[in-house]
């Protein structure tokens, strides 16, 4: 009589267990060999694969625009045409916000930015890997490569980010009418219609062009001068990351007090003003006469505050999973398991 050699309910046969054992085996060779890279196994990494750049880009975008949410929520009151109460300084700011406000005032709008922030992220870097990979050896100006590559994918990243950004900034504002992200969405669309959405598009994309070759710029320029080697080195990607998101930010903030007021809209809201701003000069104009020059660097500090750690959190989180991913590839191929 024939025994029944089959497993138990539950209970994994001699082939899940090989299984098993040769994923823990690529999951630990992958980790194991992040610190021991040599600058060959790390300029070696299979970088045209679509899918990790999609992968690592996603957790990434998750990541700064997370990590340092309350100095965005901060930045975009300092940029508000109303001035909020308490509108000087950080930390006043905050501590007024919680006081009066409750502890989850400065999170407001963080769900609907982890929601669209991983997909814009993932087509961000997939698109500016995908470009640098095909042109940089094709030219002695790689800053050019990098710089060009990067405006490219920032018009994919900010089609999908805009109205993200639009029901974000609307949350975070003093005395914001909006209950929810759903509530916003469909009292925009009720009152403005759906070009609302992308009210700030042009100024957005004036604004994060040069932001985002800037950053890509500074990052690889700073990468390259710290780490010649081209080693994969987390310490190198985090200083040159946050002195890209610095330099990006400082430069780019008169073209981002302008996107906070289309975006916004409180005069309109609290019957300021009969009509909507409707475009990047309207803005600038209405700026210039509300503010003077100095409304254009209004949330300078906490732009900067934020964007340095942000983009420093990013652009390492997004080499971290870039190098396990791929490194995860070529181990599977080499691990081999006996049947």
């Amino acid at each position: 009589m024939a025994s029944n050699l089959s497993s138990p309910a539950g209970v994994p046969d001699a082939s899940s267990w090989r299984d098993l054992v040769g994923t823990t085996a690529i999951a630990s060779s992958a980790t194991e060999n992040i610190g021991v890279m040599s600058c060959d196994d790390y300029e070696s990494l299979p970088t045209d694969n679509v899918a990790v750049h999609l992968t690592a880009g996603a957790f990434a975008g998750v990541a700064e625009h997370t990590a340092m949410y309350p100095l965005d929520c901060i930045k975009t009151r300092m940029q508000s045409i109303v001035i909020a109460p308490v509108s000087r300084g950080v930390v006043p700011m905050i501590s007024h916000m919680v006081v009066s406000e409750g502890i989850r005032a400065p999170f407001r709008g963080m769900g609907v930015v982890v929601c669209g922030a991983g997909p814009a992220h993932a087509l961000y870097f997939a698109c500016y890997e995908q470009l640098k990979d095909r042109y940089e050896n094709k030219t002695q100006y790689k800053s050019l490569v990098h710089g060009t590559s990067g405006a490219v994918a920032t018009l994919l990243h900010d089609a999908f980010m805009n109205p993200v950004e639009v029901v974000k900034q609307r949350l975070q504002m003093h005395s914001s009418p909006y209950s929810s992200a759903l509530h916003c969405v469909s009292s925009v669309l009720r009152t403005e219609g759906f070009f609302a959405f992308y009210r700030s598009y042009s100024t957005q994309l004036t604004m994060n062009i040069p932001f985002q070759s800037t950053n890509f710029m500074v990052y690889e320029a700073v990468r390259k001068h710290l780490n010649p080697d081209g080693r994969y080195n987390p310490q190198v990607h985090m200083v040159a990351g946050g002195l890209a998101g610095a330099v990006a930010a400082a430069v780019t903030n008169p073209l981002d007090v302008a996107k906070t007021v289309l975006n916004t809209q409180e005069e309109a809201r609290l019957g300021r003003r009969q009509q909507h701003l409707t475009g990047m000069l309207m803005a600038l104009r209405r700026i210039h006469e509300t503010h003077g020059l100095n409304g254009f660097f209004r949330g300078l500090r906490p732009r900067i505050m934020h964007q340095a750690p942000a983009t420093a959190i990013c652009w390492s989180v997004y080499e971290l999973f870039k190098s396990v991913l791929s490194l995860g590839q070529i181990s599977a191929v080499d691990v081999a398991l006996p049947m």
